[in-house]
């Protein structure tokens, strides 16, 4: 099973790369690998649980559907940190990101790194549901449920701590391939890791009630939202992800009915940005252009929610189907009424591009540039419309400040790596080509491109070869600690 022996590979290096992934790889001089026990850990210091959970999200980049969408994680990590804002007991940064998955779902992990799927936005009522899952997922990383359960673990010599962690993190990502994992290992100590203990869960529910609360929520949508997967289990046959790694006996569902009945009613409507970010993922991620087209025009006419959003979705399904007539007049006056809106500039790209005109999207996106200087939206939109215009400099500089300000950014990275490859210039590209491939792990084919970059660069060009010839040093010395585990 592959997806078993991608979390293995990973899982077996995670606490050799716990000293790497501190730094960003190009500053690693002095190379001192921890030692990988065989056992559970005796305990997880944080800087331990940071590393862990950097090799978690390397795995992840390379083995699932994340969307790389600059709105909706523009959308996600502004409600996230809302939620953290508000919560206790944080000590370190969260990142969120966004799986193209149709399942209700969402999970946490090492370090502070939050995935929400689609399915979830896409089935919530409210943007108080929406953030409840969130703050149950927030408070599992703050009070430190995976790292205390592997703690509790660490005289079972039957699981290794590579086998532990690999079950956790297939189970929290895709839990039906998780369950066949363990279930192949026949050890009903590690089955136990695959979901949250009872206790675990209810500590969950009332400190992220409370998080959702101090952050202006609605803490009885936490209660809402079980009750309708609750009603799911009844009704369906598979219940969904969520409650895989999160059980809900009928006990669970009481006690966040009665603890949510100790905060005071709200009628907390929800944001413009959630209700576009939820026709954004209908349109674009959860059905097909000409379904999505026909789900906007009946829920139009049932007036089912926001009737904005419902036009910013028909936009959406219009332009992906190529009918930009219809679409123009709809996003027309969307930006009319609110010229600022990062959801529709997005979608006006979308829109330019389409139609050919993509020296204009560059023209507009410009001046939006100049005011929201590295925004991800409008910065991005700005370096792939000049792509689409074949302004490959301006691209190509754009992404430059953009990435000194974001130097992780997935997307930016990949950008750039196009525009130095639509100039021609075959060492920048395969230098950041090789910087692309480290984030997903791939040590040996970063090292590659490595020694492709130097054979473009001038025997002048020393400086610049001494620090590819270091980089190429780097990637093997990782490569080789991979193969010797």
């Amino acid at each position: 099973m592959q997806l078993k022996s991608a979390f293995i590979t990973l899982c077996s290096a995670v606490l050799t790369f716990s000293l790497l992934m501190s730094e960003p790889l190009k500053a690693q001089t002095n190379l001192q690998l921890p030692d990988l026990g065989t056992s559970a850990l005796q305990a997880l210091p944080l800087e331990k649980e940071r590393a862990i959970g950097e090799v978690m999200m390397m795995q992840i980049r390379g083995s699932s559907p994340l969307i790389n969408d600059p709105v909706l994680d523009e959308y996600l990590t502004t409600l996230g940190r809302k939620l953290v804002a508000n919560a206790n007991d944080v000590r370190f940064g969260f990142s969120f990101f966004w799986l193209n998955n149709p399942e209700i779902n969402a999970f946490a992990f090492y370090g502070g790194h939050v995935g929400v799927h689609t399915g979830l936005i896409a089935q919530a009522d409210n943007e108080s549901q929406f953030a409840s899952v969130l703050g149950h997922e927030i408070a599992h990383v703050t009070q430190r449920h995976l790292a205390r359960r592997i703690q509790q673990q660490q005289d079972n010599s039957g699981l290794t701590i590579a086998g532990m962690i690999a079950g956790i993190l297939a189970t929290v990502v895709a839990p039906d391939a998780g369950i066949a994992i363990i279930s192949a290992s026949q050890t009903q100590s590690a089955f136990s890791q695959l979901t949250h203990s009872r206790s675990a869960e209810q500590e969950a529910d009332r400190i992220g009630m409370q998080t959702l609360n101090n952050a202006g929520f609605d803490a009885r949508a936490s209660s809402e939202f079980l009750t309708k997967l609750a009603a799911q289990i009844r009704y369906k046959y598979k219940p969904p992800a969520f409650l895989l790694t999160h059980p809900l006996p009928e006990s669970r569902v009481s006690d966040v009915r009665l603890r949510a009945e100790q905060y005071p009613k709200r009628q907390v409507g929800s944001s413009l940005d959630f209700n576009l970010a939820k026709s954004r993922v209908l349109a674009r991620y959860d059905n097909k252009p000409e379904n999505a087209e026909a789900l906007f025009r009946k829920l139009m006419r049932e007036n089912t929610y926001n009737n904005v959003a419902l036009q910013y979705g028909l936009a959406i399904s219009l332009i992906d189907q190529k009918k930009t007539e219809e679409a123009q007049p709809i996003l027309d006056e969307l930006l009319a009424s609110d010229p600022k809106n990062l959801f529709y500039i997005d979608t006006k790209t979308d829109l330019l591009i389409a139609q050919k005109k993509a020296a204009e999207a560059v023209s507009y996106l410009s001046e939006l540039n100049n005011y929201r200087p590295n925004n991800q939206v409008i910065t991005l939109n700005f370096a792939n419309a000049a792509l689409e215009a074949e302004q490959y400099e301006l691209a190509e500089n754009v992404l430059k400040s953009f990435l000194l300000e974001k130097p992780d950014h997935s997307l930016g990275k990949q950008l750039l790596t196009d525009a130095y490859k639509k100039q021609e210039k075959l060492a920048a590209y395969h230098e950041a080509n090789a910087d692309v491939l480290s984030q997903y792990g791939a040590y040996l084919k970063a090292a590659d491109e490595i020694q492709k970059a130097l054979n473009f660069v001038e025997p002048t060009e020393n400086v610049k070869q001494q620090r590819l010839k270091a980089l190429l040093t780097q990637y093997r010395l990782l490569q080789k600690e991979l193969a010797r585990l």
